[in-house]
């Protein structure tokens, strides 16, 4: 199954802006991840599973290096070619 996260990184420090940086880069390292960066938030798509698990790490590490930090996500179970398919018919 897909799946498709939105998130947005809040870190409560003065100079948010390198860990929010440093966070999308690390997900960018990840080849079998599609991640779409906009002003607000980042979108994550993959197979749930890898996605969680990922997240999960990478959510971790940003609270051990930055200390309080805060993350909002929307998931939707998502399968793009499905989607298509359907708006086709």
């Amino acid at each position: 199954m897909q799946v498709m996260v939105e998130l947005s990184l809040y870190p409560l420090v003065n100079e948010f802006i390198p860990p929010i940086k440093a966070f999308i880069e690390r997900l960018n390292n990840y080849p079998r991840l599609t991640v779409t960066t906009c002003s607000t938030s980042t979108q994550v798509h993959g197979d749930y599973s890898e996605v969680m698990q990922i997240l999960g790490a990478e959510m971790q590490r940003t609270h051990e290096e930055v200390g309080q930090a805060v993350f909002v996500a929307k998931f939707l179970n998502y399968d793009a070619m499905q989607s298509r398919q359907v708006n086709d018919d």
